[in-house]
C-alpha cells in the first residue's frame, strides 16, 4: 500500500528526559500520524496527532498541567483534516484508524473522522473507560477527545486469534492480522501504556515499515538500547516491561537493518520520511 508519514503539531520537552545522557535542552517531539492507502480498504490512519481540542480540554486546572509539562505547537495547516485535503481526501474517506494508545497526542482528531472504524487493543481502553475524572491526568488521558459514538465504531483487536511471527518479524513472536489479509500486522509493545500497539506495514515497493508508537521516543534509543531518564519511569505503568520492549526493538534494529523502524515522536526519523518520501 502507499504510505505517507505526516505529523499534526509537536510538543517540546528536555532531551535528557527522553534519552538517558541526552542534552539539557528542549527538543521537538512531532505528533506523527501515518496515512495508509490500501487497494481494498482505501485510506486509513495510524494515530491522528494533535488537534485544537487538546487546548480546549486543557484550559482548566488540573488538566492545564498537561500543556505546561509538554507545551504544544499546532498550526492550521497541521490539522489532520487539512493535511488529508492535500491528498484529495475528506475526513469521512478514512475507513480505519489504528490507535496505538490513548494519550492525547495520538487521538486528538478522532472526533473529526466521522466514517472511521477505530481499531485498538482491548485493554488499551478498558482500563480508561471507567476511570474517575480525577485520575485522567495520571494516564495522560483527555476523555473529551473520545467521540460520542466511539463504542459503536470500535473494532477491538481479537486477541484470541493471534498470528505466530518469525523471520522478518523476529524477535516478536505474536501478532494480530488487523484487516484479515495480512497487510497490517499489529503487535503489542508494553511498558509505555497499557495495550500499546505497533504495526508492521509494507509499501508498494515491498519495503517493510514498523511503527512503534511510544515504545521509544527517539530512534537513537533503539539504536543504542538507551532508555529514557529514570524520572520517566513515573510516567510508565510498567517500567520493567518498557525496558524489555526497548531491548526487543534494539535486537530488531540490529537484525533487520533495512526495515524502517519509526517511533512516533522522533523528529529526525519523521523528517527523513515525511510526506511523499516514505513510499518512494
Amino acid at each position: 500500500m502507499k504510505i505517507n508519514i505526516l505529523h499534526a503539531g509537536y510538543c517540546t520537552s528536555p532531551e535528557h528526559i527522553a534519552i538517558h545522557g541526552g542534552r539539557w535542552r528542549n527538543i521537538h517531539f512531532p505528533a506523527m500520524f501515518a496515512l495508509l492507502q490500501h487497494p481494498r480498504f482505501g485510506a486509513m490512519l495510524f494515530d491522528t496527532g494533535y488537534s485544537y481540542r487538546f487546548f480546549d480540554e486543557t484550559k482548566k486546572f488540573p488538566k492545564r498541567i498537561y500543556r505546561w509539562m509538554t507545551p504544544v505547537h499546532l498550526k492550521e495547516e497541521d490539522l489532520v483534516v487539512n493535511q488529508l485535503a492535500t491528498f484529495n481526501l475528506r475526513p469521512k474517506d478514512i475507513s480505519h484508524v489504528f490507535i496505538s494508545h490513548f494519550h492525547a497526542d495520538h487521538i486528538g482528531s478522532l472526533a473529526d473522522l466521522s466514517g472511521s472504524r477505530f481499531v485498538y487493543m482491548p485493554h488499551a481502553f478498558s482500563h480508561l473507560r471507567n476511570l474517575p475524572p480525577k485520575e485522567d491526568m495520571k494516564h495522560a488521558y483527555l476523555r473529551g477527545l473520545i467521540p460520542t459514538d466511539f463504542d459503536s465504531r470500535s473494532q477491538e483487536v481479537d486477541m484470541s486469534k493471534p498470528v505466530l511471527l518469525a523471520g522478518e518479524y523476529a524477535p516478536f513472536k505474536t501478532g494480530y492480522d488487523l484487516l484479515g489479509d495480512e497487510s497490517i500486522i499489529g503487535v503489542e509493545l508494553p511498558g509505555h501504556a497499557l495495550g500499546q500497539m505497533g504495526i508492521f506495514v509494507r509499501d508498494e515497493g515491498g519495503k517493510l515499515f514498523f511503527f512503534v508508537a511510544d515504545a521509544a521516543w527517539l530512534k537513537r534509543s533503539i539504536v543504542t538500547n538507551t532508555p529514557p531518564h529514570k524520572i520517566a519511569n513515573f510516567l510508565f505503568p510498567d517500567p520493567e516491561k518498557y525496558r524489555e520492549t526497548l531491548g526487543h526493538l534494539h535486537t530488531y534494529h540490529l537484525t533487520h537493518p533495512d526495515v524502517h523502524v519509526i517511533p512516533s515522536h522522533c523528529d529526525e526519523t519523521i523528517r527523513a520520511l515525511e510526506s511523499g518520501s516514505a513510499s518512494r
